[in-house]
């Protein structure tokens, strides 16, 4: 299969990094609370790539190949 189009890969991206963030900004509120926004970005970027790039991303990418195989 090709290479997603950007404009999927877009779609793909924030599909799993919108719910992530969301996730971790509720999960972690109470230690964040107070911290600088610098360093409150540095530990949610820190969590939530990886979470992005190893763990949402490749089933993304599978649901994708399926959908274009289907159709």
């Amino acid at each position: 299969m090709s290479p997603a189009p950007k404009y999927q890969m877009a779609l793909m991206i924030w599909v799993a990094v919108f719910p992530t963030l969301v996730a971790l900004q509720l999960a972690l509120h109470d230690v964040l609370t107070g911290l600088p926004p610098v360093l409150r970005t540095l530990v949610l970027t820190m969590v939530s790539v990886p979470v992005v790039v190893f763990g949402l991303m490749p089933p993304l990418q599978r649901l994708r190949a399926r959908l274009l195989h289907a159709a």
